[in-house]
């Protein structure tokens, strides 16, 4: 079975790619569904945030998947040269190791920033609600990793300082806002959306003691809510437009498929044009604001793209707690790594056992038939002794087959035990040729159910 992730980034592509290739909840469950339902048996988890969507998956077919998913993505960006160049795969190992720098903030636009570890949690849970066919597509692989992906995020904020300080996207647009006003105090804030990002921001904005701040939403009792929390005003969608003429900065941050704040809304809003500066921060992904905004007189607009030089500003002491960081990723990973390996040889140590079980169970009836004076507390007696000598003689072998798997040297001794045992037809055995030399050797699909410590 080989591991493996698909995806882009804010490392490989601009925004308008990433926007085109963001999922909703139900989108995540729709495409989860359809990847694997008649397809490849596989695990897939769908990871889609502001800065990244990606693919994990899990698979003795991962050349099949690996095309599948480049194919689903590449439908949503049919436009010539095509997404393939802004994609990314990393497999084995590495897709380990960058799962856990995601989950832990390192391979973040914003070091460190604490949301990724809470998207990362709803992608693994949204995943595991997800039916692919007749199985789930969250198994015994993707279930162990993303769980051990977690602690590390965890493991690296509590024992790094990686995530001290303000630098959260939410937190860089507001810096950003004060390169334009060099103080925010009296200023008039209109925050769009009220979700996690939203909240932040809001938070952010009154410790630089903006002296009012809207929150417009389409539900209004979302905004209520965010807004009393931070001594705000909720208004309702409708009446944003009254609301524009008076904000000094606007930060958007919706979940809406298409711009909120398109040039005609905000021409009717401001018919006259900007009279004063006004800030607008898009953190939305897709976008919320029309491009053509920014070439508006005295408007200053930024996309989630342009936060990046003032998150630079302000990480030089999370940089410094980079290598410990790595140090904790790459101590998991090894550790994940010697687990996954030892899912190869799980199926002959069960193969082994049951061999050993089968012969045992047949010479013990062999003999009672000629015994038929014992008791049955004698009969017990025989069943317990030949089980515990069973046991012992297979104690050594299993213990060599799990320390051969964990130190690279499973294939070789699975053979051997395979041939000893008469465990399995050489032409029942999967062609490993073409295997790479750091996958694990599957000798049939690991399946969904099975649960292996």
């Amino acid at each position: 079975m080989s591991l493996a992730v698909v995806g882009i980034s804010h490392r490989t592509a601009p925004v308008e790619v990433r926007e085109r290739l963001a999922y909703s909840r139900a989108e995540i469950s729709r495409t989860l569904h359809r990847l694997l339902n008649g397809g490849p048996r596989a695990e897939a988890i769908l990871l889609s945030t502001c800065n990244r969507t990606e693919l994990y998956f899990a698979s003795d077919e991962a050349d099949a998947v690996e095309s599948s998913v480049r194919s689903l993505l590449a439908e949503r960006w049919p436009e010539e040269p095509g997404i393939g160049g802004y994609l990314y795969t990393h497999r084995h190992m590495a897709a380990v190791e960058h799962l856990f720098r995601v989950t832990s903030g390192i391979d973040s636009m914003i070091l460190g920033e604490p949301q990724i570890q809470g998207q990362v949690r709803d992608a693994y849970r949204l995943a595991t609600t997800v039916e692919g066919g007749d199985r789930r597509v969250v198994g015994p692989v993707l279930n162990r990793l993303f769980q051990q992906a977690l602690s590390v995020g965890g493991q690296v904020r509590s024992e790094t300082e990686v995530g001290m300080g303000a630098a959260s996207i939410s937190s860089a647009a507001v810096d950003l806002a004060k390169k334009i006003f060099v103080s925010l105090r009296g200023r008039h804030a209109l925050v769009l959306g009220a979700g996690e990002m939203s909240e932040v921001t809001l938070e952010c904005l009154r410790a630089e003691g903006v002296q009012s701040c809207v929150v417009a939403n389409r539900s209004f009792d979302r905004a209520a809510e965010l807004a009393d929390r931070w001594q705000g005003r909720a208004v309702h969608w409708e009446a944003l437009g009254q609301e524009l003429p008076r904000a000094d900065i606007i930060i958007c941050s919706t979940a809406a498929p298409h711009p909120v704040l398109t040039l005609k809304r905000m021409r009717e809003a401001l018919p006259h044009g900007a009279r004063r500066p006004l800030c607008i921060i898009d953190i939305a992904i897709p976008r919320d604001v029309e491009t053509r905004i920014g070439d508006e007189p005295n408007v200053f607009l930024y996309n989630i793209d342009d936060l990046q030089q003032v998150v630079d500003d302000n990480l030089g002491r999370r940089r410094q707690e980079i290598p410990a960081a790595e140090a904790i990723i790459t101590s998991a990973a090894e550790e994940f790594w010697g687990w996954y390996r030892g899912l190869s040889v799980v199926p002959t140590i069960r193969a082994l056992r049951d061999r050993g079980e089968s012969l045992r169970r047949a010479e013990v009836e062999r003999v009672l038939r000629r015994l038929s004076h014992l008791s049955d507390e004698d009969r017990d007696a025989v069943e317990a002794l030949t089980r515990s000598l069973m046991n012992k003689l297979l104690h050594s072998p299993t213990v060599a087959i799990r320390k051969a798997a964990g130190n690279g040297r499973g294939l070789d001794v699975l053979d051997t035990v395979r041939y000893l045992f008469e465990l399995e037809a050489d032409e029942q055995r999967p062609d490993t040729a073409d295997r790479d030399p750091s996958d694990p050797p599957i000798e049939r699909p690991l399946q969904p159910d099975e649960s292996i410590t």
